[in-house]
């Protein structure tokens, strides 16, 4: 009777292993993963005597549309810099709470997606899954206080050019707190 649990054992051992090695059950799983930790993960206030000013240098980025824009165009505004992939789990996760966010304050919020792929891999993957939210391709470098080397990686930045909201990982950005944060930042 030990013997025939130690092969059931092993069995289901064996096949947890599979899922995670074979990538195709190894993506979905990191998603949901990772759409678990987007609800622990919140975003979070920097305290105004550690935050840090942004340098509005000429970074230049282009739209998927050929819409081009500096960032210097963003002095004064909230904005909104999410840094992503369509390739990255986490980044994924948080996809459709960035959509809400944007659809609901895209006329106050500058808003700012991020990334290194092509155009016609962005284009699939946004008209796949119906995002309307601009993405944008650097045609210079960041800011350095933006650099980042992870992503997904989400700044907020006040009026004043400070960075108030720097997060790593998958948030919900569809929370109620996180908008009661950029509501605050549109008053000031």
């Amino acid at each position: 009777m030990k013997k025939g649990k130690f092969n059931k054992r092993n069995i289901i051992f064996l096949i947890i292993i599979a899922i995670i090695l074979i990538p195709q059950t190894r993506h979905p799983l990191q998603i949901l993963l990772h759409k678990g930790l987007s609800y622990i993960n919140q975003s979070s206030i920097i305290d105004s005597e550690e935050r840090i000013e942004v340098s509005y240098d000429d970074w230049i980025l282009k739209s998927v549309n050929n819409s081009v824009i500096n960032f210097k165009d963003t002095k004064g505004k909230v904005v909104f810099v999410n840094f992503w992939a369509t390739w990255c789990p986490p980044c994924i996760v948080e996809m459709p709470s960035l959509q809400a966010l944007y659809s609901d304050y895209s006329d106050k919020v500058e808003f700012l997606f991020v990334t290194n792929e092509t155009v016609e891999v962005i284009q699939g993957f946004k008209n796949k899954k119906n995002y309307t939210f601009p993405v944008y391709i650097r045609r210079s470098n960041s800011p350095k206080e933006l650099i980042t080397k992870s992503i997904p990686r989400t700044f907020i930045i006040n009026k004043q050019g400070e960075i108030v909201v720097d997060e790593s990982g998958a948030v919900n950005w569809n929370s109620a707190k996180v908008r009661r944060q950029l509501d605050q930042l549109l008053k000031e």
